[in-house]
């Protein structure tokens, strides 16, 4: 995808030197572009979890290249064993990381130990082009949705929540694939964009990226789109997800269910967009399986902005001494998903509709 007209991955490796990850400084945006160069485990370790870097699919492939990176300070089985576990515990709710973990550890571990920084290097790169094409076949397939629903209309109203764009995968996006493909074909396509408290992932990322690719959007507070809904002004609703399971319940940025919900009330289309490594088929109940990550009470009593004066501020917006709980996800069941995108084709949000797609998950 592009910003302003230059192509971009969300991460790659530094031509210089031919080891050094860069990534996009996700916390920096949208105010100024910002491109951290990593060079250690810790410091993947610390882009992760301190969300310089998020989005699931994103996260496997920077914990991919942060093995590697490890491997070259101590190629050790041993090593390779306390890197893969250390990373896996940044986040626990994005099934992606520990997918990309596995097949990393899967690859590596019965190789000699002067073998492994070059297969490691490889490997973390086969998981980003597997990430970038599934991706855009997962824009191919649900192109087709946004085409049948801007039949006879001058505009189509897509809704999306916190931010499945390119900037959260390799490259494309999930949710924000089709979209991007709709607007190069020439698609009246318009976006609301969720504002996604707490951390205003939807206004300070989605809006960036799909501003700087030239797709027209509009920022809505999260308690707008239920309105909108309400007055015919959503056509369909398409978000990401960071984990869905063997049964089709997703879960994803919390806001989410609220999202499923209304549109179930008032008739709009609920899809949820996925590449492969978002599966998790050893969960059938995601509201009691799925761990739900809580993130500090400071994302919700908290907000930064950029000052008239151009200075970057964070200020509190709570009553002193309230508490404020966070939790970062929310499941949807899949009762209330219309269906789900993947790059194998659409199919129902149901155990029967994923293994009619991957079969191989029986």
């Amino acid at each position: 995808m592009k910003i302003d007209g230059t192509p971009y991955r969300s991460v790659w490796v530094e031509p210089s030197d031919g080891w050094s990850i860069r990534i996009f400084d996700q916390t920096q945006l949208p105010w100024s572009l910002e491109i951290l160069r990593l060079t250690e485990p810790g410091q993947v370790a610390h882009a992760i979890r301190s969300m310089q870097v998020r989005g699931a699919p994103l996260i496997g492939a920077v914990a991919a290249y942060g093995v590697a990176l490890a491997l070259r300070q101590d190629a050790s089985t041993g090593n390779l064993e306390r890197v893969v576990a250390a990373l896996g515990e940044t986040r626990p709710t994005a099934i992606n990381l520990r997918w990309a973990l596995s097949r990393m550890r899967g690859t590596l571990h019965n190789l000699p130990a002067d073998a492994r920084i070059a297969a490691a290097y490889a490997e973390a790169a086969a998981i980003c082009d597997d990430d970038a094409e599934t991706c855009r076949r997962i824009g191919e397939n649900g192109l087709p949705l946004i085409e049948a629903a801007s039949q006879g209309k001058d505009r189509v109203n897509i809704l999306t929540h916190c931010n499945a764009g390119w900037i959260a995968t390799v490259d494309w996006g999930t949710a924000l694939a089709p979209i991007y493909m709709a607007h190069d074909a020439g698609l009246p396509v318009h976006v609301w964009v969720d504002e996604t408290r707490p951390r205003n992932q939807g206004a300070a990322l989605t809006a960036w990226e799909l501003g700087r690719h030239g797709v027209p959007h509009t920022i809505i507070a999260d308690n707008a789109g239920g309105h909108l809904m309400q007055h015919g002004q959503v056509d369909l609703v398409i978000v990401g997800t960071d984990r869905v399971t063997r049964q089709g319940d997703v879960a994803n940025k919390i806001g989410t269910y609220l999202k499923a919900l209304a549109a179930r009330d008032n008739g709009v289309p609920f899809w949820v967009a996925l590449p492969h490594s978002t599966l998790d088929m050893s969960v059938t109940d995601g509201v009691a399986e799925i761990p739900i990550e809580e993130r500090p009470a400071a994302e919700v009593t908290d907000l930064t902005g950029r000052t008239a004066d151009g200075r970057i501020e964070t200020i509190r917006v709570a009553a002193a001494g309230s508490a404020a709980a966070n939790p970062a996800f929310d499941v949807t069941p899949a009762r209330l998903v219309t269906g789900l995108i993947t790059e194998r084709g659409r199919c129902a949000a149901s155990e029967a509709g994923l293994l009619g797609l991957y079969p191989e998950k029986a």
